[in-house]
């Protein structure tokens, strides 16, 4: 019998280039037929054919209170008789800009938008209007959107002026874009050095989780803060993925940094689309209608979005719900290690907060260059072997992994138990 995966898949790839809307959908990192999903509820997923996966994707990071919470259903019910749309202020957005000033500080004053891309996008505007220069400083691994200038292939070396790393985008939109490797406090120092008075911003993962999980090391995130300040750099933390997830204040608050500006995304949609960015408040001054930097969208502060935002930050405020989460993502990394040591497969794991990296490497990365030397064909049989269990994992050696607080204990052990199979198939794959 046919799955109906691979009919949708096929009949999907007629209509939809690659069959997907977002290209990491589509598995040509692993290979095989994506899954086509109709159901959510709490850590669960049922996809068309009607089987069961424990959830390790949580779309990407939203649903930090597990799939379908009845709170948050209830509230967009609610909320959606009223209408879908109105394209003018209500009081809800009013309410999120309140919430997320209440819980990062260092937003001083913030603009709703309807996605992480358009978050990053325009608080690069908003950096270059306030300061008045061109160029901007990111690092290799990490992702901040497609917008063009942010496609940049990521080169090693001090000082590596922009390549193009997308067809489309021309190379004089890249060549204002400068990348470092992450968490190299000398080539960073030397850049400075050399460039400092001429960067506009410097945009970051704080935590990067689009490379895998790779975890920052507080002198370099310290002596960025004391570079950016010293000459006069706006720094902007993408905390589209961590912000409030690792911790309840973001990563900024984990690693007592306070940025200039902070983009933010998918928890504060709760699966809905909704993005922000927001910062000190002589920079946000320069924003359309107050100053001469343009930005705008139809549906920012969407009022439907905003309501399953507002609910799922407040679920989130609840007692010890950060440190549960993080208990949660570490008794999975803790079992799946000790899993892979019972086998004999090179592996290693780890998490911050809610999201956790998986390794086929002796050590967890500290850079691009270390990410790209895992074995990428081990992973590969090991996503499938644990897909072929239900437990669905990224799709891609490159992604980190995400818990939210529906996931169980049963549900670890239902993993750590997959794993082992899967470990073993890795192995015998190896000697084969």
């Amino acid at each position: 019998m046919t799955s109906q995966n691979q009919i949708l898949f096929e009949k999907s790839q007629r209509l939809i280039p690659g069959g997907v809307n977002s290209p990491v959908r589509a598995f040509r990192s692993v290979g095989g037929t994506p899954v086509f999903f109709k159901k959510g509820l709490g850590s669960k997923l049922w996809d068309v054919d009607g089987k069961e996966y424990i959830d390790y994707i949580n779309s990407w990071g939203p649903m930090i209170v597990g799939h379908a919470h009845p709170e948050v259903i209830a509230a967009v019910q609610a909320v959606a008789v009223n209408s879908l749309s109105f394209g003018a202020p209500t009081g809800l957005e009013l309410e999120m800009a309140e919430a997320i000033n209440h819980l990062m500080p260092s937003m001083e004053q913030v603009r709703l938008v309807s996605s992480g891309t358009e978050a990053t996008m325009s608080a690069i505007r908003a950096a270059r209007g306030f300061t008045g220069r061109s160029q901007f400083l990111k690092f290799e691994g990490c992702y901040h959107g497609h917008a063009d200038a942010l496609l940049v292939k990521a080169g090693s070396g001090l000082l590596t002026f922009g390549e193009p790393d997308s067809a489309g985008v021309p190379t004089e939109v890249a060549a204002n874009t400068l990348t470092l490797p992450y968490n190299d406090v000398a080539q960073l120092e030397a850049l400075f050095k050399q460039s400092g008075d001429a960067l506009a911003c410097v945009i970051i993962e704080p935590v990067v989780g689009n490379m895998n999980l790779v975890k920052p090391n507080p002198l370099f995130l310290k002596t960025l803060r004391e570079l950016c300040t010293k000459h006069g750099v706006v720094l902007i933390f993408d905390e589209v993925m961590t912000g409030f997830r690792v911790h309840l204040g973001g990563a900024q608050a984990l690693y007592g940094i306070k940025p200039d500006m902070t983009t933010l995304g998918k928890v504060i949609g709760g699966g809905l689309p909704v993005g922000a960015f927001g910062g000190r408040k002589e920079i946000m001054s320069g924003l359309a209608p107050l100053g001469k930097v343009y930005q705008a969208g139809t549906l920012s502060g969407n009022p439907v979005a905003v309501t399953a935002g507002l609910k799922t930050l407040a679920l989130i405020q609840a007692p010890g719900f950060h440190e549960q989460l993080a208990a949660q993502t570490q008794k999975l990394v803790d079992g799946l290690m000790a899993a892979a040591k019972k086998v004999g497969v090179t592996f290693s794991a780890q998490s911050v907060g809610g999201m956790f990296g998986l390794y086929f490497s002796a050590e967890c990365p500290n850079c691009f260059d270390e990410v790209m030397a895992s074995d990428r064909a081990a992973f590969n049989t090991f996503f499938h072997s644990m897909l072929d269990s239900g437990i669905y994992l990224g799709p891609s050696a490159f992604e980190a992994g995400f818990v939210s607080a529906a996931h169980t204990d049963a549900d670890i052990a239902a993993t750590v138990a997959a794993a082992e199979k899967a470990f073993a198939k890795v192995l015998s794959t190896k000697q084969a």
